[in-house]
């Protein structure tokens, strides 16, 4: 007949279930398959420890799945492109936006509609200075072009000198977009980074990383400056030289052609700096 757990034989050996030592004692059930008891002293069995264990590691394990993996925002609140450019649209888009409100639809005049649209990118730029100590360097620009807009918005009767102020607003941006590669803090960088970045905190956290630590990385920021200002400056001077050579009539609409023009030359010779750009992004974001 099976022993049974604690049942002692005649000559007075330990069962077979039974240790001395206070381990598990192994015991036959009536089936014959063996069944695992608690130990004299109180342990628990190794079935109820595991268990334990299993129930200790349930709370870790629900809060891991809950939290979201490191480097990445939850998804609800993953910043996305139009955070990234969020700043253009502060700085650039709504001083533009406001100026052709003004002018175009409550019909208020030109400087004081230049005025009042420079009031955002004034205020922006004072307030970066007094509370980061940082020049913003889009709202100066801003603030730049819109008051060099007022002092020319005064050239009028000369429609060969109404058609070169807006050369004169073109190199303001020029000038500022170079001299901002003088001082090494490229200012196209700010229009380039949300689109390399796409919104994406690893994308920006590693364009901040080669921004500090790459050489290579930061003299194709300022190549990508350079390049934009370059082009503006060539517009700038090629309309200059156009409204008083050419015909009105046929600056009317050439102007525009330059500019779109430009831009254009701009982008295209500009992706020499930014495919490179880009695929440092990419191998850094594959390597962290």
């Amino acid at each position: 007949m099976p022993g049974r757990r604690g049942q002692v034989p005649a000559d007075g050996a330990p069962a077979d279930g039974a240790l001395a030592d206070g381990a598990p004692t192994v015991s036959a059930a009536a089936d014959g398959a063996p069944t695992v008891s608690a130990p004299a002293d109180g342990a628990p069995a190794d079935g109820a420890a595991a268990d334990r264990e299993a129930a200790d590691q349930a709370p870790a394990g629900r809060a891991l799945a809950g939290r979201a993996p490191a480097g990445r925002a939850p998804a609800g609140r993953r910043p996305g492109l139009a955070g990234a450019l969020r700043p253009l649209l502060i700085d650039i888009g709504i001083p533009v936006g406001t100026y052709y409100l003004l002018r175009d639809a409550f019909g208020v005049s030109l400087w004081l509609s230049l005025a009042l649209s420079s009031v955002g990118p004034a205020v922006r730029s004072i307030f970066g200075l007094v509370a980061d100590r940082k020049l913003n360097m889009l709202a100066v620009l801003m603030l730049a072009v819109n008051l060099a807009g007022i002092g020319i918005s005064f050239l009028t009767g000369d429609p060969r000198a109404m058609i070169a102020k807006d050369s004169i607003v073109s190199s303001v941006i020029a000038f500022a977009i170079l001299g901002s590669v003088a001082l090494r803090r490229p200012l196209m960088s700010a229009g380039l980074k949300p689109f390399m970045t796409r919104g994406q905190p690893p994308r920006t956290a590693a364009w901040d990383r080669l921004s500090v630590a790459s050489p290579r990385f930061r003299r194709l920021e300022l190549a990508f400056s350079t390049i934009w200002g370059l082009a503006l400056l060539a517009e700038c001077a090629a309309r200059l030289v156009g409204a008083y050579a050419l015909p009105v009539t046929t600056m009317v609409w050439l102007g525009t052609v330059m500019t779109l023009g430009s831009i254009g030359v701009a982008i295209v010779v500009g992706g020499a700096a930014a495919g490179p750009i880009q695929e440092m992004i990419d191998a850094d974001v594959a390597a962290s």
